[in-house]
């Protein structure tokens, strides 16, 4: 009879190997700090059986090893590849201040992410597409005028997001403004459709005017300086107290109003959507025309360069 021992050894050279690929944390000269998280890769073909401490078994961990490092390498590039985007992005005003050059930069960091795509079916994986997405840059002219700061002196744009809810599949496209006394917001809201592993065809169907949120008191200095002199305000605080009460009234009553809404009927409400690359903090899409939208979610490091 073969011993049981022997056979729980048989059994124990027979089983996978688990290599362990430490968790470490990796800075390149640029200061560019990258976590590498821990790794088990399984070790498993037909020359187990030779045993635990054969050459064959020790050539098999030294090919996982290599294996599980290339892999580690990889993900490194991307986020250094991630970050050198993010600071391209920095100061250009969502694409409108950037010049041909810095575009050029841009353009090639984008199609190198684009190349490592960990998710080249983005639309098999709409969790990762659910939330709200900030818009950090775009080559689509139909927007620049929106970005650009001659639409007034005193109104800026200070946010364009798109929100996407998989579960219903809806969306919703949004961009907020600010003035010296309010803000408020304009958004449509849309459904998509699924066409294909990466595109998704997009139907607005609601425009939506926010209620302007009014400053609800207004700051009183007690002097201020016109043309290099200044003029003492005090003698008319009893004045401006009275103006900042009747700031703040308006202000509530504007604000208690509901939003406006109407509808957005036709064919030209319509457009298409191409996710190029997709993670958990990063996305790429391009649309009509071959127009560039990178977009950062809410809360990600990226939004922070």
């Amino acid at each position: 009879m073969q011993n049981p021992s022997s056979k729980l050894f048989e059994l124990q050279s027979q089983s996978p190997t688990l290599v362990p690929v430490n968790s470490i944390n990796r800075c390149s000269e640029a200061r560019t700090c990258v976590h590498r998280p821990d790794v088990n890769v399984r070790v498993s073909d037909v020359n187990d059986e030779w045993g635990p401490d054969s050459p064959e078994r020790g050539s098999n961990m030294l090919v996982a090893e290599k294996v599980a490092e290339e892999a580690i390498e990889s993900v490194e590039e991307t986020e250094r590849l991630k970050q050198s985007l993010a600071d391209s992005l920095y100061g250009k005003y969502r694409g409108l201040s950037a010049l041909s050059e810095t575009r050029a930069e841009i353009n090639e960091l984008i199609t190198q992410l684009e190349s490592t795509n960990p998710n080249p079916a983005p639309n098999e994986a709409l969790f990762l597409l659910s939330g709200k997405w900030i818009l950090a840059y775009t080559s689509f002219v139909g927007l620049f005028p929106l970005l650009s700061r001659r639409i007034s002196p005193l109104v800026k744009v200070i946010e364009i997001s798109q929100t996407i809810d998989s579960n219903s599949f809806t969306l919703q496209n949004s961009v907020r403004f600010a003035g010296p006394l309010a803000t408020t917001s304009f958004s449509t809201n849309a459904k998509f459709k699924v066409q294909s592993p990466k595109r998704v065809q997009i139907k607005f169907e609601q425009g939506v005017i926010g209620t302007p949120q009014l400053t609800d008191s207004i700051e009183i200095h007690e002097f201020v300086e016109v043309l290099g002199q200044k003029i003492d305000l005090n003698p008319n605080r009893g004045l401006l107290t009275s103006v900042q009460d009747t700031a703040s009234s308006v202000a509530r009553t504007i604000s208690s109003q509901p939003p406006l809404k109407f509808s957005l009927p036709g064919d030209r409400a319509q457009s298409w959507l191409l996710t190029t690359y997709l993670e958990k903090d990063l996305r790429i899409s391009r649309g009509d025309g071959g127009s560039i939208f990178v977009l950062f979610k809410e809360g990600s490091s990226l939004l922070n360069t």
